[in-house]
């Protein structure tokens, strides 16, 4: 089970601190704090100085003010951020035979049969190397097994280490864990499972699986699985990661614009809620129009990575504006968001204020209760078509 495989987990360390410390030596070694700089805001990122006083991402900024009076507090900015995971990114694309991109700082990177040809830790201390030589940006690994067991292996060895565990050794490495180091398990079920005496990863693996079906169901069974060492979850290609899209083709072909820009607005909010609740974030919006004639033109745009819908409705908007100058009849309009990874949250608390995020998650919880049909833009709702 999975004992020929050699996955790496690669993990930037404190993303978006390091990028500001790249730019502002003076801030190295400094308490930092990344996000919204109001008393309304949230944190985002800060470094390792900062979290010593307690401060973590999703905090408000108030309260981190307060654990960290002194702390440097930034705005930072995503744009650079997201252009500095693209080229960590193109690094890895080329020197490794199949990689993952999972969020916008980390990486798998599936090695398996390659052993042959290269020891694999050399291999991964020599792209960590590279990384950090061309980039300057710091970053960890860790490299074993599964996807599961590499990425706790870097989450141990942070900030600024590398560390291998071979099959042998993953359950002795897992077993004085605390069950919050499992990926994936939420505040809920630690609470639950501590209440119940279950703290450590060695404990919850002596459960019986009819126990832990009993008490949370199939997520229970593969929680079961991590506590073990297994994941056989497997590295998605990159390339593969599926776009969010939708078109729409008119009964009549049609020349009314403020319909197909308000059109445009109720397809973007609709793939933008998608991406959301697959807690995904976008970099490549991509706008098609086909004419009466069936002439097809497409547009698209690298953008900072998001998931919120003002940006993206902006963005839309000013491709279909760039691209329909002929005046004709048109017959179909489509969106579609690309260039997808994981981790919308981190990203969008951080964004222009925490009421637009506060207000996306309101009307998320509304759609989710009422259907995905139950919120939508004033503009929107005098679409005929």
């Amino acid at each position: 089970m999975g004992e020929g495989k050699h996955i790496i987990h690669m993990d930037q360390d404190a993303f978006f601190v390091s990028c500001e410390v790249r730019k502002n030596k003076d801030l190295e070694g400094k308490p930092v704090i990344i996000g919204g700089t109001s008393d309304r805001g949230v944190v985002a990122s800060c470094s390792y100085e900062a979290r010593k006083f307690g401060v973590h991402s999703a905090m408000p900024s108030r309260m981190a003010k307060m654990l960290c009076p002194h702390a440097v507090f930034i705005k930072g900015n995503m744009e650079e951020y997201s252009k500095a995971s693209h080229e960590i990114t193109d690094i890895i694309k080329e020197r490794v035979p199949l990689f993952e991109k999972a969020s916008i700082d980390e990486h798998y990177i599936d090695m398996t049969g390659m052993d042959r040809f290269h020891g694999v830790m050399k291999y991964a201390h020599e792209l960590r190397e590279t990384i950090m030589k061309e980039l300057t940006l710091p970053i960890s690994f860790g490299l074993s097994v599964n996807k599961t067991v590499a990425k706790m292996v870097t989450n141990e060895c942070k900030p600024g280490g590398e560390k291998q565990i071979e099959q042998i050794e993953v359950q002795p490495f897992l077993n004085p864990l605390s069950i919050r180091k499992i990926p994936g398990l939420g505040e809920k079920t630690f609470i639950k499972l501590s209440d119940m005496g279950i703290k450590k990863i060695f404990t919850l693996s002596q459960i019986h699986p009819d126990q832990m079906n009993f008490l949370l169901g199939k997520s229970g069974l593969s929680l079961l699985q991590k506590a073990k060492g297994i994941d056989n979850s497997p590295v998605i290609p990159y390339a593969e990661q599926k776009s969010i899209g939708t078109q729409c083709t008119f009964h009549a072909d049609s020349i009314d614009i403020e319909m197909i820009n308000n059109l445009l607005i109720a397809q973007v909010m609709d793939v933008a809620y998608q991406l959301r609740e697959k807690k995904k974030l976008t970099a490549c919006v991509t706008v098609t129009i086909r004419y009466a004639n069936f002439e097809t033109e497409t547009k698209q745009a690298a953008i900072a990575y998001t998931s919120l819908d003002s940006v993206l409705i902006a963005t839309a908007k000013d491709l279909f504006k760039k691209m329909y100058n002929r005046r004709m009849l048109l017959r179909l309009v489509g969106v579609r968001l690309s260039s997808l990874v994981t981790g919308f949250e981190q990203i969008d608390m951080y964004s222009e204020s925490q009421e637009q995020y506060s207000l996306v998650q309101a009307l998320d919880k509304i759609r989710n209760r009422f259907g995905q049909d139950a919120v939508t833009r004033a503009s929107v709702l005098d679409i005929k078509l």
